[in-house]
């Protein structure tokens, strides 16, 4: 007789408890378990401890976080599902890890949507961040908070890019997301899925000449030991998004959870403050390190990667959120 092996998300529920509850009994209150793949440090994380210390101020106690980062939890995926179905009371994730329980937000992963950090900021302060949050709520979450995460340029072992015919023959490494597949083939790069944990050793052993993503990452994944080209495309600004468990949240008594959620939003701005100091560092050591860095022709990128707007502003709910960020800009 062979015995089913558990799936990784009974396996983490169990860790979380036989009652597969979003919070701890602590003497006194309510711990509520939030979860982050970045390190201690992290702006992300940051962000959270400081909400916990405004729970802490306003309640005594009553009211807990009990921060798990570092992907103690699993993946983005991972908690992204346990806060779904109630067994994680808050998670961090990227909002690429959200298109598929969420499509209101693949307007966010869209490349060339926005202008500038400028120009994110302002959207994401707006309507435009509002309706993106609201439409959480349909799948079982609260969304709390979008977060920066910065422009997403490209990065590879082989040479300058400075026009999308530059990436031809290039394997790029590419998060799980249809929208960055299709972003990256139609820019002329051969797109490769691959988790983020395993981009260092696949640049290593060639089984990829390059990726895309921030600055902060690509020096603290250390890809810029290896990755020596680093090329300002800047072709998305897709964020971070603070999510809470909808079952978690109903558990709360009122007043708690709607300083909770006006707290978390007030996070976004220390959120930034250690965000920007943190890619001023990060570029900072790059340059330092000899990377090659350049500029690229944006208005070529921009028009490479057209076919993949066009395509999904054929949703008509894509469609309306575009018109509320071009708004802002």
């Amino acid at each position: 007789m062979t015995t089913r092996r558990p799936t990784r998300r009974e396996f983490l529920g169990g860790l979380l408890g036989a009652a597969a509850s979003p919070a701890l009994r602590a003497e006194n209150g309510v711990v509520l378990r939030a979860a982050d793949v970045h390190p201690a440090g992290y702006p992300t994380v940051s962000a959270v401890e400081w909400l916990n210390g405004e729970l802490e101020r306003m309640f005594g106690g009553a009211l807990q976080l009990r921060v798990y980062h570092s992907g103690q939890l699993g993946s983005e995926k991972d908690t992204l599902e346990l806060a779904r179905i109630g067994a994680l009371a808050l998670t961090r994730v990227h909002s690429s890890v959200l298109n598929n329980a969420v499509p209101a937000t693949r307007i966010l992963s869209l490349p060339y949507v926005f202008d500038s950090t400028e120009h994110f900021r302002r959207a994401v302060d707006g309507a435009f961040g509002d309706a993106i949050l609201a439409a959480c709520e349909r799948r079982g979450l609260i969304g709390l908070a979008i977060y920066d995460s910065g422009a997403r340029c490209i990065y590879n072992t082989r040479r300058p890019v400075a026009v999308p015919r530059d990436l031809r023959g290039l394997k790029l490494r590419v998060p799980q997301s249809d929208i960055f597949l299709e972003t990256a083939q139609v820019l002329g790069a051969s797109p490769t899925p691959l988790a983020y944990g395993a981009v260092f050793s696949s640049l290593q052993t060639h089984l990829i000449d390059g990726a895309e993503n921030n600055v902060p990452s690509f020096h603290s994944s250390r890809h810029f030991e290896i990755a020596r080209f680093w090329s300002a495309t800047e072709h998305a600004y897709a964020p971070d998004m603070l999510l809470m468990s909808k079952r978690a949240a109903d558990a709360l008594p009122p007043g708690q959870l709607e300083f909770l959620r006006a707290a978390a939003r007030r996070s976004i701005t220390p959120m930034r403050a250690h965000w920007d100091a943190t890619v001023a560092a990060a570029e900072r050591a790059v340059a330092a390190s000899g990377v090659a860095v350049n500029d690229v022709d944006k208005d070529a990128f921009r028009q490479a990667a057209e076919p993949v707007l066009a395509h999904y502003l054929g949703d008509p709910e894509l469609a309306r959120l575009h018109a509320a960020l071009r708004e802002a800009a």
